[in-house]
């Protein structure tokens, strides 16, 4: 959950005075960071996972399933070497580091140590430690609380929805929804919540288009008609709300729901620039593939992932920053200090729409409307936790695919961060000094009193202040500040932080996506690919990825297939057969060499069937435009729009994502004994679960088996408890996640075949031969 400091947090209108004093100090650590390791080199391919879990309290007697929110002391026990020493002793002896998240109800687990990406035993240990974390938080709960891997909570903001009950009329939030007791006690968090909700100038603001049924009733009638607790009370009625949308309110929609994140290091800056880079068209795909959150606020809603969600919680952009009208008797300025006669300037404008600091000259004769302390006030087309801006560029590495071009969206920078870094001749090019400039357009949120000095040769807090609160698909970590005297090499270096995942109900799941990006990770590192489309394809593509199905049913703008830099030649065979040609002996007939061929056939068959290959559909290419919409030296360039299957598991024209890992995997992390067949039954075993982890991903993507989303909805609308009115009750809730605890617990004694209808029969088979749920 990014930055925890300890300390008296501000207010908004007490902090706000301080935010440049943050950025220009932020900037001066920055700059100290790259003085300190720019250079560093050679850094091991080590990698590690978050997963985040939600309390939930399963009342069997009273058919009730709620989050919890009187058990957050685990927490504090697992952390506790002290007061609680067993606890403490069995997370460490188990290496599980357990971490606060948002809510009370919510954990989140990581590798107490990164993995050795260089070890093929690393990416198998992965699940165990995955069934430690989850073992260790069980033994600390009572049983009827039950840690569960959730992305969204059904219910979470109907009439009661936790345990013990609480009523939503809390000050931080305001929410008409959702009481002040889900969010973490640390008193970051409701200082967060209200400091968005200050800065802003009004309550978040989030509506999701309901799922259409035959006795839908479009309009949320869950929103209470007469409160008056709080002046914002009325926002519903004021525009917030949408007709035929589910209407939410407050930060804990979004952080209060669960994902899968995974963290990557490259050897240097430079590497992790290409994969920063490499990553970035695919986080749509990976979004879409790993849907799991198709409910929200009790209703089922017409997407199937929680990303919008989340961006809109914590949108602390003003009226005027996202260019909208405000509501009637709301400042266009929100909480930022503005002078009178910009203020009156605006107003004689009509503010509004197209009334912004971006093309509006103030009363004064300047060229942008300013806040008191200086900063411009800039039109911000995007939530502060959305998709990338800007590719960092890879022109420093050996692979030089990047263009400008590509950057093609409008993204606002903080000219003044922009000038103090360029200042910095040969420490930061200009392509890395836009990225942290744009993120330095942003305020920060939560300021300590104590921690507004800091020594910037070796804190680095100001600058992660910024950082951490840019929620972003990815995140580009730079290392942190040591003294002097520490030997670097063992310390963090250059990471990439994969984070679009949703959270998936089973530790076999987490691991099979955490192990697929982090090979991914290593095989473009080894392969080189070159992904690179234009920036607002990936937009258009984050988009598509909420669409019901759409890992199925729709198509990503993608480079196309031929265009990657890759020879498909080198390719064949390493599909997910060659697992089965590995482990079985007796399948070399054809010779070494042939071994690898996809089901024996001569090259001369293959030469002959893909002769004739073609590259997606007939939008093939299209013309790139640079940042302000106008052809880009009118270059045609080749993407294209490809379906999740095409992208991940190819084709007999291009090998796909699957294949890269899975040459990776046979030709740089086997052993040197077993570079032909497997020559034990370990490493047999070892061999046959890497291939059902990439099995798992393949088949989501191809449709064989269904996303959790899609198995949620299904659960859902074919439950005789289903009155086809889009509507989760309370017994509907309870029925859901008892059927997700029987697949947490590969439970495959459960009626009707579950673990089959979720897996698939050869998943499911694998899981029940070796033993899963036993």
């Amino acid at each position: 959950m990014g930055l925890l400091s300890l300390g008296t947090p501000m207010d908004w209108h007490e902090s706000k005075k301080w935010n440049e004093h943050v950025r220009e100090n932020g900037i001066e650590q920055l700059l100290n960071i790259f003085r300190q390791h720019a250079k560093r080199d050679g850094d091991k391919f080590l990698w590690g996972d978050e997963v985040e879990y939600m309390l939930v309290d399963v009342n069997r007697k009273e058919a009730q399933a709620r989050l919890s929110i009187d058990h957050d002391h685990i927490l504090e026990d697992l952390n506790d070497e002290e007061g609680h020493p067993e606890q403490f002793a069995r997370a460490e002896a188990a290496n599980v580091s357990f971490h606060p998240e948002y809510g009370r109800f919510m954990l989140e687990a990581t590798p107490l140590r990164p993995y050795d990406g260089t070890n093929l035993c690393d990416y198998l240990y992965v699940e165990e430690n995955m069934v430690d974390r989850r073992v260790v938080a069980k033994e600390s709960l009572p049983a009827n609380i039950v840690p569960l891997t959730l992305t969204a909570f059904p219910r979470m903001g109907c009439a009661t929805f936790t345990s013990p009950p609480a009523k939503a009329i809390g000050p931080a939030s305001q929410s008409l929804f959702l009481p002040d007791e889900i969010i973490n006690r640390h008193v970051r968090f409701p200082t967060l919540t209200a400091n968005i909700r200050k800065r802003r100038g009004a309550k978040v603001s989030i509506n999701l288009p309901m799922f259409p049924d035959v006795n839908t009733k479009l309009i949320d009638d869950s929103i209470p008609l007469n409160r008056d607790l709080f002046s914002s009370d009325s926002e519903p009625w004021l525009g917030a709300s949408k007709p035929g949308h589910v209407y939410m309110d407050s930060m804990g929609f979004g952080m209060g729901s669960s994902c899968l994140q995974v963290t990557m290091q490259g050897s240097d800056i430079n590497e992790s620039r290409y994969l920063y880079d490499t990553l970035a068209p695919l986080t749509p795909v990976l979004l879409a593939a790993s849907a799991a959150s198709p409910i929200f606020k009790g209703y089922l809603v017409n997407q199937d992932v929680r990303w919008n969600v989340i961006s809109g919680a914590v949108d602390d952009r003003t009226f005027i920053e996202r260019n909208v009208e405000p509501y009637r008797g709301y400042d266009v300025f929100g909480g930022l200090d503005v002078s009178k006669s910009d203020k009156e300037h605006v107003e004689k404008l009509g503010g509004g729409v197209g009334v912004n600091g971006d093309r509006v000259v103030n009363s004064s004769g300047d060229t942008l409307l300013q806040t008191l302390d200086g900063k411009p006030i800039q039109k911000v087309p995007k939530s502060r936790y959305d998709s990338i801006d800007s590719y960092l560029g890879d022109l420093q590495h050996d692979t030089k695919y990047f263009d400008p071009q590509y950057n093609d969206i409008y993204s606002p920078i903080n000219s003044k961060v922009l000038s103090q870094l360029s200042q910095e001749k040969g420490l930061i090019d200009e392509q890395l000094s836009k990225h942290f400039a744009h993120l330095f357009i942003r305020d920060p949120l939560v300021l300590f009193s104590e921690r507004i000095d800091q020594d910037n040769k070796l804190e680095n807090d100001h600058f992660e202040n910024i950082q951490s609160t840019n929620w972003q698909t990815l995140r580009f970590k730079p290392p942190a500040l040591y003294p002097a005297t520490r030997d670097l090499s063992t310390t963090p270096g250059w990471r990439v932080e994969f984070r679009p995942l949703e959270i998936q109900l089973t530790d076999f799941e987490n691991a099979a996506y955490s192990v697929f990006i982090s090979l991914l990770s290593k095989a473009i590192i080894k392969f080189k690919p070159n992904l690179y489309v234009p920036i607002s394809k990936i937009d258009e593509n984050m988009k598509t990825a909420h669409n019901v199905d759409a890992v199925t049913k729709d198509k990503f703008w993608f480079r196309s297939q031929d265009s990657w830099g890759l020879n498909h030649d080198e390719f064949i065979g390493y599909d997910l057969s060659w697992f089965d040609r590995f482990i079985n002996r007796g399948n070399d007939e054809l010779g070494v060499d042939e071994v690898y061929l996809n089901g024996y056939k001569d090259k001369e068959t293959i030469e002959e069937e893909t002769a004739n290959c073609d590259d997606g559909d007939n939008d093939s290419d299209i013309t790139a435009t640079s940042s302000n919409g106008t052809s880009a030296n009118n270059a045609s360039l080749p993407f294209s729009k490809l379906s999740a299957n095409e992208i991940i598991n190819g084709s007999a024209c291009h090998p796909g994502l699957i294949r890269l890992i899975v040459k990776l995997i046979a030709t740089e992390l086997l052993p040197e004994t077993a570079q032909h067949h497997c020559d034990t039954s370990k490493l047999a075993q070892q061999m046959t679960k890497l291939q059902n982890y990439l099995k798992l991903v393949s088949y989501r993507a191809s449709g064989k088996i269904p996303t959790i989303a899609h198995w949620m909805r299904t659960v859902v609308t074919q439950s005789p408890e289903y009155a086809r009115d889009s509507k989760v009750t309370e017994r509907l809730n309870y029925d859901l996640i008892e059927k997700t605890i029987h697949v947490s617990d590969y439970d495959f004694t459960a009626a009707g075949g579950l673990l089959t209808e979720y897996f698939g029969a050869d998943i499911a088979s694998y899981l029940k031969e070796t033993g899963y749920g036993q």
